[in-house]
């Protein structure tokens, strides 16, 4: 055998994504036998940040490593914990001093799978140039296997990372609009990409939360309080296939489990 596989999971909303992923997550597996289970989890918490317990849970159900975003810091108890060693990275290009890392290093069968999260900075908020952090981790890397997770809002942003990484990153997958693209593909240098992963939650409320309160923000523009849907969710995520000796992707499917 001489590729093995990525599973990387879309953007965990809330209690119904954490609770489809406990349900669904080990029959995918058996079905799809990935040697490496990744997944964006910002918005696990009430739909916006992660608490330490959750990070747990989420590692529980054999998921390796943990990628954040935007929202990374929202809940307080998260920062002292980002320091304590777990395979949780939040965005890279953030200034020094900021509590965790943006790489993390994650090993099995001989194979070193390096994690890396960045936020873009098109209708973001302010972040340091992830095109110079992204070329600033591939210099310092010691292993071709590289999974890269763009958080951004701009397609255009997340599409042109992906042409900027291709030849040194196993994949760049983005994340943050919770909207599956059907523009999965491998780049001619061997990068897999997608412009965004979707998300694991709710699929019937308005990017997983309830819809009735954002339709009035819409219509009246007052604010409101978001809440996760009160319904079942969905996984979405994509199946990598890398070469082992390389670290070059030679396929990426969207998956998708109800």
């Amino acid at each position: 055998m001489d590729s093995y596989r990525i599973l990387f999971i879309g953007d965990i909303v809330g209690k119904p994504g954490r609770r489809v992923l406990r349900e669904r997550l080990p029959a995918l597996c058996d079905s799809l036998r990935p040697l490496f289970v990744v997944a964006n989890a910002e918005n696990s918490a009430g739909g916006v940040g992660i608490t330490p317990d959750i990070v747990e849970e989420l590692l529980s159900y054999g998921i390796d490593a943990l990628t954040l975003g935007n929202h990374a810091f929202q809940k307080r108890d998260i920062l002292d914990y980002l320091d304590q060693g777990r395979p949780i990275v939040r965005p890279a290009n953030m200034p020094a001093g900021v509590p965790g890392k943006g790489t993390v290093i994650v090993r099995r069968q001989g194979v070193s799978l390096a994690v890396s999260n960045l936020c873009g900075r098109v209708f973001m908020d302010s972040y340091d140039d992830p095109f110079a952090k992204a070329d600033a981790i591939a210099a310092e890397l010691d292993t071709p296997h590289w999974l890269v997770d763009f958080h951004a809002e701009a397609t255009s942003e997340k599409i042109a990372m992906a042409f900027h990484l291709e030849g040194r990153a196993t994949a760049v997958v983005g994340t943050h609009t919770h909207v599956t693209t059907a523009d999965e593909r491998v780049l001619p240098g061997g990068t897999a990409a997608i412009t965004d992963v979707g998300m694991t939650g709710p699929p019937n409320g308005v990017l997983g939360m309830e819809k009735e309160p954002i339709l009035r923000r819409f219509r009246t523009g007052l604010p409101v309080r978001f809440e996760v849907a009160n319904e079942p969710g969905v996984i979405c995520a994509v199946a990598i296939d890398v070469q082992f000796d390389t670290g070059r992707a030679t396929s990426i499917r969207r998956v998708r489990a109800d």
